[in-house]
């Protein structure tokens, strides 16, 4: 057997305050399906049915009632699937930063070939990519012109020519 649905005051209360201060379609919706599942004690099924959407929009819509005041809840944001923490990554890049300080040219392979050494385990190089993008590490071009080229006299040449 199902078990019962329990609707707090509060979230009663929330959902009257949001239908009669609703802007939009969505927000009335969202109201009436706890105002509907409250005081007429509609299960999930009926409410949907009849307010013309599925069963996953009312549990939905409830949560999105019941976590109103919470900014924290109801986000998905954040990294969900992650080898090392952002901590650990910055520590593994402090010693190819190093490096880069003292004017070594980095590659992404050794950087990649490392990080697998730490993990212990293959991984695809856009992993790697995307640390180094989430570190604010960036791709440096090679300037076009060579250290000892002099302007003045390639323009003569051009004039000579």
């Amino acid at each position: 057997m199902a078990r019962t649905m329990r609707i707090q005051e509060d979230e009663l209360q929330q959902a009257s305050k949001l239908r009669d201060e609703a802007a939009t379609a969505t927000e009335f919706r969202k109201a009436m399906t706890v105002i509907l599942m409250a005081k007429l004690g509609l299960d999930h099924n009926s409410t949907a049915e009849l307010l013309g959407t599925s069963r996953c929009t009312t549990f939905r819509d409830r949560l999105d009632i019941r976590n109103q005041g919470d900014p924290n809840k109801g986000s998905w944001g954040s990294r969900r699937r992650f080898t090392m923490s952002m901590d650990e990554e910055r520590e593994f890049l402090l010693e190819w930063a190093n490096e880069a300080k003292s004017g070594g040219v980095l590659a992404v392979p050794p950087i990649h070939a490392a990080l697998v050494k730490r993990l212990g385990r293959p991984i695809a190089p856009s992993h790697t990519y995307r640390m180094l993008a989430r570190h604010g590490w960036r791709k440096v071009q090679p300037d076009t012109k060579h250290p000892k080229s002099d302007h003045a006299a390639q323009e003569e040449f051009k004039k000579t020519l």
